[in-house]
């Protein structure tokens, strides 16, 4: 066997590229591909890790590794082609992939990880409180459980839509799956796309299968998140609950993926690159590891379910709810008719939806009223002047939050006092306008002073673990009425709650973004299962100025197929996803001048260096909140029916990923 002389290595940085370097003799026996290394870099010493070995080099005055962080690989072969795979997809540096795959506490510590046995989770008290009752499966429960298992015992990578309408026993259908996945002694992944419903998935599953069940999302302690990874990754779990990060955990013999909900923006990150989708990746590893892949919903992303239609995916369907119980009832409310018949600006609440909630709170039932907006007003205005408060770092207004009397931008967290006159001309003409769950919940006191009141946004669940004491609480029915964002919009399960109300229907539908419409029924479709799981026979309350709207209308049949075939026409119309790839390219700069020159160099040489008239490019135009955190954004957009060919011509025209002229770049493949 030849001796290994120089080493392949990349870095977690916005480069396509891996760098050499050489072997000291005394690493040579030690040094594997996986682990991570200490290498200089320009001034520095930085942390990379080894993705191949090479015999000669062409390379001059070449550095040497400094040293070696493991004793074992920290990455498989498998998890390195499948973060190869992911960084060539999405355009991003592979070394990025890499990190974003393990948690900060393990990737960034100097000395070696021991691989020893870490605490496990103590699942038996769940078990005996849940005990072990017999399972029933309605007929279409089985006919899709018959069929992934079919996959699972082939082990053979197959991808299945489970399109099944709110409590259909889809969770059962992941329980059973994941039983045959374990019996054949592999591992298995379940993603949920909200931190909150975490507690609820780890408690079912956890009294079903016990201590094989590990957590890892963001939340965590980054010293718990460490200790359930490694937990993961010697073997100790082999089921892995967690948000879109965790679709990264380091399984072994992995045989299962289930995506919940798979329909949820969530599982596209968003806020810093990779920018990847869990739903790709998903599929990605799972053919890598011959892997099935469950994608479930009561409301199917459009690529997902086009995808099942074309045949590319298998579906499967759960039409009816497994407690024989019907759908709940949905009524529309023309909030148009409140403000006639009043005469006066309407109220937050309809007549309909208040006397609703007073009956409810009289039957001792829950209620959840969902607003997808915090805050208590949405601006502040000047009826003399026209001032508007404004962030002075961003272009946008700034919220008014009643608990703490200021004035908060959501964008940058930017905060001022509440200012009692108008700071523009000295007038006592100030006024609030719009709402958000914080007006909402001031309106509950007032109207219901005896009742149990919860909020549930990003104000109040900011706290470790308090998205699990506020759910704890509506669940042991100690809270009447839960007021939130689309935190409480989908995956719980309270056979309490006999009403939801949908305070504002039009919040997701006038967001400027083709999908609004597709986010709108989602939300609403969600929202509304949560009434009428238990005894009680469910009622939903949708206020709304646009009552035609078809995503509305669709909502109110609980129809999918009606609302897909109009949203379906229209993106064909339109030339959009999943007629075709879009990818978003941002940049930004303190410098407006700067920022719009250099974005129309962008589009001119992307235009120039096209070679295929399929591609279209946008713009350059600026961003729809064309200043955040006092940088100036511009976008230039890029379609295409070939992801392939779009990512090529990025390549050749942006040669270092993240800055082009010194501005930087934010490239997002997909984006949301």
């Amino acid at each position: 066997m030849t001796a290994k002389k120089y080493v392949q290595v990349v870095l977690g940085l916005p480069l396509d590229k891996a760098f050499t370097y050489s072997i000291p003799d005394e690493l040579k026996e030690t040094i594997k591909i996986g682990q991570r290394v200490e290498v200089p870099f320009g001034q520095r010493l930085k942390i990379g890790y080894v993705v191949g070995f090479l015999n000669k080099t062409a390379i001059k005055n070449i550095k040497a590794v400094k040293s070696i962080l493991d004793l074992e690989p920290l990455l498989d072969k498998q998890m390195l082609e499948l973060t190869r795979q992911v960084a060539d997809y999405y355009c991003v540096g592979w070394g990025e992939v890499i990190e974003a795959a393990c948690p900060a506490n393990v990737r960034k510590r100097k000395r070696p990880i021991k691989e020893t046995p870490e605490p496990i989770l103590d699942w038996q008290a769940s078990r005996e409180k849940h005990g072990q009752k017999e399972i029933f499966l309605s007929p279409q429960q089985k006919q899709a459980l018959s069929a992934i298992t079919k996959s699972i015992k082939r082990k053979s990578h197959q991808v299945f839509l489970l399109h099944g309408i709110t409590a259909s026993g889809k969770t059962e259908v992941y329980l059973q799956a994941i039983k045959e996945v374990l019996a054949q002694g592999r591992s298995s992944i379940v993603l949920v796309p909200e931190i909150s419903l975490t507690p609820q998935t780890v408690e079912r599953f956890g009294s079903r299968f016990g201590q094989t069940v590990a957590l890892l999302h963001s939340g965590l302690l980054p010293s718990q998140r460490a200790r359930q990874w490694r937990r993961a990754k010697l073997g100790q779990a082999q089921i892995v609950i967690g948000a879109r990060s965790a679709v990264f955990a380091p399984l072994k013999n992995l045989g299962l993926i289930v995506l919940d909900d798979e329909h949820e923006n969530t599982y596209k990150q968003q806020d810093a690159s990779p920018h990847y989708h869990a739903r790709e990746v998903a599929i990605f590893r799972a053919k890598l590891a011959g892997a099935t892949v469950i994608l479930g919903s009561a409301t199917p992303s459009l690529e997902s379910f086009y995808s099942a239609k074309q045949g590319t995916i298998k579906s499967l369907t759960l039409p009816e709810r497994v407690t024989e119980r019907d759908l709940p009832e949905v009524n529309i409310v023309d909030m148009r008719q409140e403000v006639a018949v009043r005469r006066k600006r309407a109220n937050i609440f309809s007549r309909a939806l208040e006397i609703s909630i007073r009956q409810v709170l009289e039957r001792r039932e829950q209620a959840i009223l969902f607003l997808n907006r915090r805050g208590f007003s949405t601006f502040i205005n000047c009826f003399k002047c026209g001032y508007v408060a404004r962030c002075k770092r961003c272009n946008v207004s700034l919220t008014h939050h009643y608990a703490t009397k200021r004035l908060i931008c959501h964008y940058c967290n930017y905060q001022m006092e509440l200012p009692q006159i108008c700071p523009q001309c000295n007038s006592n003409y100030l006024r609030y306008f719009g709402l958000g769950t914080e007006k909402v919940e001031s309106e509950l006191h007032r109207l219901f002073p005896g009742a149990r009141i919860a909020r549930m946004d990003l104000d109040t669940t900011s706290k470790r673990d308090a998205h699990s004491k506020i759910l704890n609480s509506f669940k042991e029915r100690k809270i009447d009425v839960l007021v939130g964002t689309q935190m409480i919009a989908k995956g719980l399960d309270f056979p309490g709650v006999s009403l939801v109300g949908v305070v504002s229907a039009d919040t997701a539908l006038n967001i400027p973004d083709f999908r609004s419409g597709e986010r709108t029924f989602d939300l609403l479709t969600q929202v509304a299962g949560r009434a009428g799981r238990g005894q009680v026979h469910g009622r939903v309350i949708i206020q709304t100025y646009v009552p035609e709207h078809y995503a509305l209308v669709a909502s109110i049949k609980h129809d999918y197929h009606q609302f897909y075939r109009q949203e379906i026409k229209s993106r064909k119309e339109l030339n959009l996803p999943p007629f075709t790839h879009i990818v978003s390219l941002t940049l930004r700069s303190p410098q407006q001048k700067k920022v719009e020159d250099i974005a129309c160099d962008l589009s001119a040489r992307l235009n120039k260096k096209k070679l295929t008239k399929d591609i279209q490019v946008l713009g350059p135009a600026p961003a729809s909140v064309s200043k955040i955190r006092g940088r100036f954004h511009w976008n230039v957009l890029l379609k295409g029916s070939s992801l392939p060919r779009l990512v090529k011509l990025l390549r050749r025209v942006v040669k270092d990923y993240r800055r082009y002229k010194g501005v930087p770049l934010k490239i997002d493949v997909d984006p949301i």
